[in-house]
């Protein structure tokens, strides 16, 4: 090989740092999770729900970083995910894989955000207090296509012509498919769900490393502007991590996460602090209750295997109804329903006081005393039912602290 060749062997595959295919692998990786963190810690967290300040510092960063990996304008970004929240599961909901369906979500997901970007009705509602210095007006947003332009000099000039192209593209693809594709499509199609929110927002995996803590996406849904998403302990979100080293860094100030339930003693009546306590953790409320449904389902579904075996093969094909929120079930599946539950009258009972019991954190007129006597015969209808697992929740509902 001669000197020439030498020299377009190395311009092409090689750049200032010279790196072998595994070490170029892993820078690879190393940048597009510093996108993640990017997004997750200052897009979604910080801009989108105000759940953490940011210092200036990593704030012009991670500005700057998005603006070269995705081209991104933080003020789109905000927007249109505040209006997914305001408006999840419904046609208006600009990205929902219940509408569109899971298949256009994950692999065109891009293209919903794209086309939201558009329009100007949810930038002016939903976009307030986002960015709108001299940087964003005047560079940042005016020249998206420059930023990846320039990733791209930079990569190309450390790697070389072709992994930095390489690593150009798995940079500009990363977002489009992690976050536009899988969290907002699978995080509302498949996973498991530790509360009981209104939407169909699941928990990939209770690992959130690959996308930076997203794939808790029901907690999130849940408590939305909470800087934490794990819950549980067996639950891990690595932008928590990062969150909280900035944090003693002096680069972060968290303003609010998930309260965590506390229980003491079970009241004999419900007040106004009882009140306060169960409405603060409707979700965790939400989430027992599911179980103390479930529990009713299979203790009924047993006894009507012994007694009426052709009962229990209806009631048991409608066991995926039962946790669902009525308003989102399709007429035949209502109908089907309320037909299954007429066969056991404990199971309809306390699939009836669930939607009751919601009407304590819904919104009402009703003042805080009539409320608090609304919740306390709740408990007391529950407790004469003499469904054991309905007992056993209304003691707990009573120990809220």
């Amino acid at each position: 090989m001669t000197l020439l060749e030498l020299r377009e062997h190395h311009v092409i595959f090689s750049g200032l740092l010279d790196l072998n295919w595994w070490q170029l692998t892993l820078v690879g990786l190393a940048l597009t999770h510093v996108t993640i963190v990017a997004v997750t810690v200052f897009l979604h967290r910080h801009q989108a729900h105000r759940a953490l300040d940011l210092h200036p510092l990593p704030s012009y960063f991670f500005r700057i970083w998005l603006w070269m990996t995705t081209g991104m304008v933080t003020k789109e970004w905000a927007a249109i995910h505040r209006k997914h929240h305001a408006k999840c599961e419904t046609v208006e909901d600009p990205h929902s894989p219940q509408i569109h369906g899971i298949n256009r979500i994950l692999w065109g997901g891009v293209e919903l955000y794209v086309k939201e970007s558009y329009n100007k009705e949810t930038l002016e509602r939903y976009g307030h207090g986002t960015p709108d210095d001299w940087l964003e007006r005047n560079v940042l947003s005016h020249f998206s296509v420059l930023g990846p332009v320039l990733m791209g000099a930079i990569d190309v000039s450390l790697f070389g012509l072709v992994p930095g192209l390489v690593i150009l593209i798995a940079q500009l693809v990363w977002i489009p498919f992690w976050a536009a594709g899988v969290i907002n499509g699978i995080g509302h199609f498949w996973g498991y769900r530790t509360f009981g929110s209104l939407d169909a927002s699941k928990n990939i995996v209770p690992w959130g490393l690959l996308i930076g803590g997203e794939e808790l996406h029901n907690n999130h849904h849940a408590f939305a502007t909470s800087a934490k998403l794990s819950n549980k302990w067996y639950e891990f979100d690595i932008g928590w991590g990062y969150i909280r080293v900035m944090e003693m860094m002096g680069l972060a100030e968290v303003k609010r996460i998930a309260p965590t339930p506390k229980f003491a003693v079970a009241k004999a009546v419900c007040d106004q602090e009882t009140l306060q306590a169960v409405i603060t953790h409707r979700y965790d409320v939400l989430a027992t209750y599911a179980k103390s449904l479930k529990a009713t389902y299979v203790e009924e579904l047993g006894k009507l295997r012994r007694f009426s075996p052709a009962d229990a093969r209806a009631l048991h094909s409608l066991r995926r109804w039962l946790i669902r929120d009525e308003s989102r079930l399709a007429a035949a599946e209502r109908e089907k329903l309320e037909a299954g539950l007429a066969m056991s009258k404990p199971l309809q009972t306390v699939y009836n006081m669930r939607a009751e019991l919601a009407t304590v954190w819904g919104r009402s007129s009703a003042s805080g005393d009539q409320l608090v006597k609304q919740l306390q015969d709740w408990c007391h209808r529950a407790e004469a039912s003499g469904i054991a697992p309905l007992v056993e929740f209304s003691q707990r509902l009573r120990s809220y602290a």
